[in-house]
């Protein structure tokens, strides 16, 4: 059965049998996921503020700060990735 066809039971407990927590804490950290999401912005909201320091070609801090509502009507791409 792949992935796509398991249900929401069948996908929880197969993750709860390679899990360190228990299913009460799962269900805990599932409302909470979900509570948070209501929070997170959805295709077509503005982006909220944040600001990032600036990098050299070396990927060393340059000390500059660069903010996203400074570059309000340019053109601006984030990527998201991980590093793990």
């Amino acid at each position: 059965m792949t992935e796509e066809n398991l249900t929401w039971e069948e996908r929880k407990r197969e993750w709860l049998e390679i899990s360190m927590i228990d299913e009460a804490q799962f269900d805990a950290d599932w409302k909470l996921q979900g509570e948070r999401q209501s929070e997170v912005p959805q295709p077509g909201d503005m982006a909220p503020d944040f600001e990032l320091d600036l990098l050299d070609r070396g990927r060393k801090r340059t000390g500059d700060i660069v903010r996203l509502a400074a570059l309000r009507g340019k053109p601006v791409a984030l990527m998201f990735g991980s590093y793990t």
